[in-house]
């Protein structure tokens, strides 16, 4: 499921499909970092968990991208359309990286995803226990100390 480039200590990073959302190049291959190679194990669960993602889920986190934007103001040059649904906003956003925010492979999944909009800010959502529990683009904060 995972291409791993890099696997030493201290940074593992590799890439995989992704089921729904599209990447910067409108391809489907995000990159996925974690801590160390005893991680990857857990990496293969978070990036189950990500391509499982539930179509209310996902809803979810597109209306609040949504509201992201219409709260935290655009670049000046970006103007938001009319969308017919919240899935529009996919439309005009894309993320490159999955992060791991496990310790070990008993703590519940948890990832951190990251990306950018065409608004010319950085966008991104934290799952924890198959929840999404943030949008928005303080995302960094939800990450375990150290990582």
């Amino acid at each position: 499921m995972i291409n791993w480039l890099h696997q030493e200590e201290g940074f593992c990073e590799g890439s995989f499909k992704s089921n729904f959302f599209r990447d910067d190049e409108n391809g489907d291959v995000l990159s996925i970092g974690v801590q160390s190679p005893d991680l990857i194990e857990c990496a293969e669960k978070c990036v189950d968990a990500f391509n499982n993602l539930t179509e209310s889920e996902i809803s979810e986190i597109c209306r609040e991208i949504i509201n992201c934007v219409k709260k935290d103001g655009i670049d000046e040059e970006f103007e938001l359309p009319e969308l017919e649904n919240a899935h529009d906003i996919l439309n005009y956003c894309w993320f490159t990286t999955l992060y791991v925010n496990m310790s070990n492979k008993e703590d519940e999944i948890a990832y951190v995803v990251e990306g950018e909009g065409d608004w010319g800010d950085a966008i991104g959502f934290v799952v924890k226990n198959n929840k999404v529990i943030y949008v928005g683009t303080d995302y960094f904060g939800y990450m375990k100390d150290g990582e």
